[in-house]
């Protein structure tokens, strides 16, 4: 009876480097066809790119510390982390219940949890399938430059993505630490708020503090499009080639994301302990 399960690794790790080469050649093979699919390869170097980007790690060394244009960049700062954290917030409404729902955790004795999980998990998939930038060009498209375009192409897809996340952690929770709740006479929403809940916290908090910098980075990505903020600068700044303007600003980028992990770690610690 001992025997059975010993003979499986040895097959997996027999077949695994042929699986291995196959994938890695694959891969090799289709590396060569894209770059000779290029008609054009001397377009793919610019004549003066080595010397543009020794300007770039040159002013790497030099930011530009201006009062002037510090003040700049901190209300930059502050209208990507505003757009951030009104994006997770649509984001924590969206995932939240909807990752609840497909779960099934609290329809375990209803004749249609199979058909408000499915659904769920579909508009999930939806949301979260379609990307920022692309939500982004959509609602700009329908609300013009406005930060409501930057706030839903954040909170549509990052809900989508929390939801996912939420509803497999309360799946994946052990049934036996929730029977006492159940011997209790407890329903399932009960077992929810006081048994899966407390268990899947921490995973689940420290996760949205993730998308939270994610967030912040997407935010700043999007303001490319003239929604203001750090990467708004940024273009400017690349625009008319003052690239230790550039750097102040992603400067002021890596602080943020430096002091989301800093707090997301005291939280978690907290959370744990």
């Amino acid at each position: 009876m001992t025997t059975r399960p010993l003979h499986r690794p040895v097959l997996s790790r027999i077949r695994m480097p042929g699986q291995r080469m196959q994938l890695t050649l694959i891969l090799v093979v289709i590396f060569l066809w894209s770059v000779l699919s290029v008609r054009s390869p001397s377009s793919l170097v610019h004549t003066g790119g080595l010397g543009a980007l020794g300007e770039i790690v040159s002013a790497f060394f030099r930011p530009d510390l201006s009062p002037g244009l510090l003040s700049k960049v901190a209300a930059d700062a502050w209208r990507t982390i505003a757009f951030a954290v009104t994006g997770m917030t649509v984001a924590l409404v969206i995932g939240v219940p909807a990752g609840v729902l497909a779960s099934g955790v609290v329809q375990r004795r209803s004749a249609g949890r199979t058909g408000v999980t499915t659904i769920t998990r579909g508009v999930l998939a939806v949301l979260r399938a379609v990307h920022e930038i692309v939500w982004a060009i959509l609602f700009v498209a329908a609300f013009g430059l406005s930060p409501i375009a930057g706030v839903l192409a954040i909170g549509i897809p990052y809900g989508g993505i929390l939801g996912r996340v939420l509803a497999e952690r309360l799946q994946d929770v052990p049934d036996a630490p929730l029977h006492a709740l159940r011997t209790t006479g407890a329903g399932e929403a009960k077992v929810l708020l006081f048994g899966r809940a407390p268990i899947v916290l921490a995973d689940v908090v420290s996760y949205v503090f993730y998308r939270f910098e994610c967030a912040v980075r997407a935010a700043a990505v999007l303001s490319f499009v003239g929604l203001g903020g750090l990467g708004f600068r940024i273009s400017i700044a690349l625009d008319d080639l003052a690239f230790e303007q550039v750097w102040t600003a992603v400067f002021a980028l890596v602080l943020i994301i430096i002091g989301i992990d800093l707090w997301s770690a005291g939280v978690r610690k907290r959370l744990v302990s």
